[in-house]
């Protein structure tokens, strides 16, 4: 295969592997980018990174790909939800306008479908009445342990929109964290590198953290936490590493007396807010039944 495809306004701001994925072939993720990295797939005839943001007007070069969509082919099986979950999906929507729609993200379902698991809120939102006419973007992903405010995009305009705002740090999130003991200061800045593969390679990354006590008994505190960057698993790192590390995570613990197996991960995406075109959005995601019961369990102030 030797071809050239030049990027329309459409597919501004996707990464290079997922329009290969979406526009060229199907094929898997290994195989795009060992060819990236080999230099079989290029940008302006030049070698880029798998995460590497197209622009408009860009023109993909791709050169000596030799391999067969069947052959490769992966089956992409939508989740179908039950009646009873679109029913319960109804009660999670925070606000629903053309344009997009804020939800109160439960646990235990990821925003996204993979390997590990097929069941997912976008398939979910997708079979409901409020996404009939559209189908759900995503816009940003929050873990499948926690809960609270996700934005769900109504069009390809305002998914490219809304991730260039979360890109620029101009969508202010606000977290609600059960954490084990108590922080040494009680406001103050986390400020880390945190280290993840790309391309097989491994990059450190700068992750930076508002926090605040909101209530502590010594032994369990209640912290309120801005992330100012968006890192893979920033706050339950970051957490960890000044010894706090977040109650009912079952990854990032001090050792195995810190996390119950009936317990899930007591990090809540609490609010958001951002402007568009001069109007200000703002939204609050009521905490889970769970929470509360844990704070209370804890003795610790609600003030949410």
């Amino acid at each position: 295969m030797d071809k050239n495809f030049s990027i329309s306004k459409d597919f501004v701001n996707t990464r290079l592997d997922r329009w290969f994925k979406k526009n060229v072939i199907y094929v898997p993720q290994s195989l795009i980018e060992k060819n990236i990295r080999k230099g079989n797939i290029r940008v302006n005839n030049e070698k880029k990174k798998s995460s590497y943001k197209l622009q408009q007007n860009d023109l993909v070069n791709i050169k000596n790909i030799h391999f067969k969509a069947d052959k490769h082919k992966e089956k992409k099986i939508k989740y179908i939800p039950t009646k009873k979950e679109l029913t319960y999906s109804s009660s999670l929507f925070i606000e629903n306008n053309e344009n997009f729609s804020v939800i109160n993200k439960p646990n235990g379902i990821p925003v996204q479908g993979g390997t590990k698991s097929k069941r997912n809120i976008l398939d979910i939102l997708s079979k409901t009445k409020e996404f009939e006419n559209s189908p759900p973007y995503p816009v940003h992903r929050i873990d499948k342990e926690t809960t609270g405010v996700l934005i769900i995009a109504k069009n390809r305009k305002y998914a490219q929109l809304l991730t260039s705002l979360f890109r620029i740090r101009k969508i202010h999130k606000t977290y609600l964290g059960i954490v084990l003991g108590e922080p040494k200061e009680k406001k103050g800045t986390l400020i880390d590198y945190l280290f993840h593969y790309e391309d097989d390679k491994k990059v450190k990354t700068k992750a930076i953290t508002h926090f605040q006590v909101v209530d502590s008994n010594g032994k369990y505190s209640l912290l309120k936490l801005n992330p100012l960057t968006g890192r893979k698993h920033q706050l339950r790192k970051q957490l960890l590493n000044i010894g706090n590390p977040i109650l009912g995570d079952s990854k990032y613990r001090l050792n195995k007396n810190t996390y119950k197996k009936d317990a899930h991960l007591m990090l809540h995406a609490y609010k958001i807010n951002f402007s568009i075109n001069n109007i200000k959005y703002n939204f609050k995601a009521d905490l889970p039944k769970d929470f509360l019961e844990i704070l209370n369990e804890k003795y610790l102030k609600n003030y949410f």
